[in-house]
């Protein structure tokens, strides 16, 4: 029952933090365009701050309830007298995981505060630069989290 309620928090939160980011890049941004850049770089500090707030939530979520339930399988292998061998796709999603919460923090803790600089100092050139900068790290883990779901599904199929 707990195993089942930490998969579904954990699916969850990968749902938000995936999807959050596929309509960030693909309907947002795009959208956007038609603004002039003082107020597609405020909207889209007003945005990410919020989305961003999401994410570190999702994320601690993904990394606690991934790690407990990798644990929990570890420790009932174990009990029973088998060695455990954590699957591939499971050393897949946790190593790419957490290279997206690293890259998120990077994102949230460092480009986000030079944005927020940006637009505290009206500095709409430095605020596009940021925001461009952010859309990359973003594209980034967009594609490591679409990679995490593939190779976790395929070899859920075999």
């Amino acid at each position: 029952m707990i195993y089942a309620a930490l998969k579904t928090i954990h699916l969850l939160s990968v749902i938000v933090w995936i999807g959050g980011m596929v309509f960030a890049q693909f309907f947002l941004r795009p959208s956007l365009a038609t603004l002039e850049v003082p107020q597609r770089v405020q909207l889209m500090h007003q945005v990410l701050g919020r989305f961003f707030k999401a994410v570190l939530l999702s994320a601690g979520l993904v990394l606690v309830t991934g790690g407990w339930m990798i644990g929990r399988m570890a420790r009932q292998m174990s009990h029973s007298g088998v060695k455990f061998n954590m699957p591939m796709e499971w050393m897949v999603m946790a190593s790419l995981g957490i290279l997206m919460v690293l890259i998120f923090g990077h994102i949230r803790f460092a480009l986000y505060k030079k944005l927020t600089r940006a637009v505290n100092a009206q500095d709409w050139p430095a605020g596009a630069a940021v925001l461009a900068s952010i859309r990359t790290g973003v594209s980034v883990n967009l594609v490591l989290g679409v990679l995490i779901v593939l190779v976790t599904l395929l070899g859920a199929a075999s």
